[in-house]
């Protein structure tokens, strides 16, 4: 899952939303908590850790990774939670009766006034000025987003280059394995933060 399912999976708490939203920029164990963090916040990263866990079992997410190319299956993780972005956006109103510019927006204050990591902290202004969460519901800021990560985020030669273009040759199967996992992922992330309340 890539910022916009996780910021949603998270729930409406500022410091699991927060949390959900640090995964990728926070590594290492959790136990103990980084004091850095508050409790919630912690339980935010290990929510982000286990819905990335729930998606690599499930099964609707490892057909959409076998749907990705063989030049670029190597990267079919990064594009399928970019893919699976867009489809959220795309069905947004399915899972949130919050419009998406303002969930978007809310998300983008959120960040702007808690302390992040570096190469988050970097990233917000472009974040926020291009709007990438409610941008994500255009396949072309999809395809746009995938090249920007072969060529910043990647440390090593790769393919990952043009994979937006795959989307739109599946799109219907991709949309299809979408619907079947994402009510999924709510259930199990509602469960999670139910058991931590």
């Amino acid at each position: 899952m890539n910022y916009l399912a996780h910021a949603l999976l998270a729930g409406p708490d500022d410091d699991y939303r927060l949390g959900g939203l640090l995964g990728d920029f926070v590594k290492g164990p959790l136990s103990p908590a980084p004091p850095q963090f508050s409790a919630a916040v912690v339980q935010g990263l290990l929510l982000h850790r286990r819905i990335d866990s729930f998606a690599d079992a499930h099964r609707a997410f490892a057909r959409s990774r076998q749907r990705v190319s063989v030049e670029r299956r190597r990267y079919s993780g990064i594009v399928v939670d970019m893919f699976y972005d867009h489809f959220l956006a795309a069905h947004w109103a399915r899972f949130s009766t919050q419009p998406l510019e303002s969930f978007s927006a809310a998300v983008y204050a959120l960040l702007s006034r808690r302390p992040l990591p570096d190469r988050l902290a970097r990233i917000l202004p472009r974040m926020c000025r291009e709007d990438w969460l409610a941008s994500y519901r255009e396949p072309a800021a999809v395809g746009r987003a995938l090249d920007q990560i072969a060529v910043h985020r990647l440390k090593r030669s790769n393919t990952l280059s043009g994979a937006g273009g795959e989307l739109m040759q599946r799109y219907a199967q991709f949309e299809s394995d979408f619907l079947e996992f994402f009510p999924a992922a709510v259930a199990f992330a509602e469960h999670f933060r139910r058991q931590r309340a």
